[in-house]
C-alpha cells in the first residue's frame, strides 16, 4: 500500500513537470508569432526603439500598418493569384497521388514497385539540388517561366512523391479489398470503383493532405521566387518583400503583412484539424 501512495506521488509529480515542460515549450513556440501580432499594431519607431515592448506600453498604437499593407502590396490581387496557385495544385497533387497510391497497393507487379521505390527515394533529394537546373530548362530552353500554369505544374510535380506514400499507408491499412470485389461483383468498373468506392473512404488522410500541401503551397517563397516575376501574377508572400527597401525596411507594414498572409490558412487549418490528425494516425499504421 505505501508503495502505491508512493507510485502515485512520483505520476503526479511526472505529470506536473510535464504540463510545465509543454507550456514552456507553447511559449517558446509562440513567442515569435505573438511579437508578430504585437509588432504589427506599432509605429516604425516604437519598434525600432523596443521591439519586445507589450501594447499597452506604446501610444503610438494602429491599425494602419495593415491599411497600408492591404494597399501596398495590392492584397487583392496577391491573394487571388495565391489561391488559383494553392487550390488548382492541391486538387491535382491529391487526385493524381491518389489514383496512383491506389494503383500501387491493388497491383503487385514490377512496374508498381520500381514507381514507388523511385518516389521515395526522390524525398531525399533538396530542391536547391535542381534549382538551378530547373529555371535553365523551363525559363531558357522551354520559356515558360512567367506563368502561373507552370507554377501549378511544379508545385504538384514536387509534392507527389510525398503525397503518394501517404496516400499509399492509408490505402493499405484502412481500405479493404472486399468492398472493392463487391463493386466488381455488382458490374461497377475499375474508375467507377475507385470514385464511387475508395475515394469516399480517403476523407481523413485527404483532409490531411489537402491541409498539408495548401500549406506547402500558400507560404512558399522559393519556387515562386524563380517562376514569377510579373508583379500581376506575384503571390502573397513574393507581395509581402515589397517592403523590403536597399538600406532599410518597413518592420510594422512587414509584420502586418505576414499576419494578412496567414490568416486564410490557418482558418483552413482550425476547420480541418480533426481530419488532419485522423488522417496522421491512419496512414502511419503501417
Amino acid at each position: 500500500m505505501k508503495q502505491t501512495t508512493v507510485g502515485g506521488k512520483k505520476r503526479k509529480v511526472a505529470n506536473i513537470l510535464a504540463t510545465v515542460g509543454l507550456i514552456l515549450i507553447f511559449v517558446a513556440y509562440m513567442f515569435p508569432f505573438l511579437m508578430v501580432v504585437i509588432n504589427s499594431l506599432k509605429q516604425k519607431r516604437d519598434i525600432i526603439k523596443s521591439p519586445f515592448s507589450w501594447l499597452y506600453t506604446i501610444k503610438g498604437l494602429s491599425f494602419d500598418n495593415f491599411v497600408k499593407a492591404f494597399t501596398q502590396m495590392d492584397f487583392i490581387n496577391a491573394f487571388k493569384n495565391s489561391v488559383i496557385v494553392t487550390v488548382a495544385s492541391t486538387v491535382l497533387v491529391t487526385l493524381l497521388a491518389a489514383m496512383l497510391a491506389y494503383y500501387i497497393v491493388r497491383n503487385h507487379n514490377v512496374i508498381s514497385k520500381i514507381i514507388f521505390a523511385l518516389m521515395v527515394a526522390s524525398m531525399i533529394i533538396p530542391f536547391q539540388a535542381i534549382m538551378i537546373p530547373l529555371v535553365s530548362i523551363y525559363g531558357g530552353t522551354l520559356n515558360v517561366l512567367n506563368h502561373r500554369a507552370t507554377l501549378i505544374f511544379m508545385h504538384t510535380g514536387f509534392s507527389m512523391a510525398m503525397s503518394v506514400f501517404m496516400f499509399h499507408g492509408f490505402i493499405k491499412g484502412n481500405v479493404p479489398i472486399a468492398l472493392e470485389e463487391a463493386a466488381y461483383i455488382d458490374g461497377c468498373t475499375h474508375s467507377g470503383t475507385f470514385f464511387k468506392i475508395v475515394l469516399p473512404l480517403l476523407k481523413p488522410i485527404i483532409s490531411t493532405m489537402v491541409i498539408l500541401n495548401s500549406l506547402a503551397f500558400w507560404n512558399d517563397f522559393l519556387l515562386p521566387s524563380l517562376v514569377l516575376t510579373d508583379k500581376k501574377l506575384l503571390t502573397l508572400p513574393l507581395s509581402t518583400y515589397s517592403f523590403y527597401g536597399t538600406y532599410s525596411a518597413d518592420y510594422g507594414t512587414i509584420m502586418a503583412g505576414l499576419l494578412l498572409c496567414v490568416v486564410p490558412i490557418l482558418i483552413l487549418y482550425i476547420v480541418l484539424q480533426k481530419q488532419i490528425i485522423g488522417g496522421v494516425v491512419a496512414g502511419a499504421v503501417k
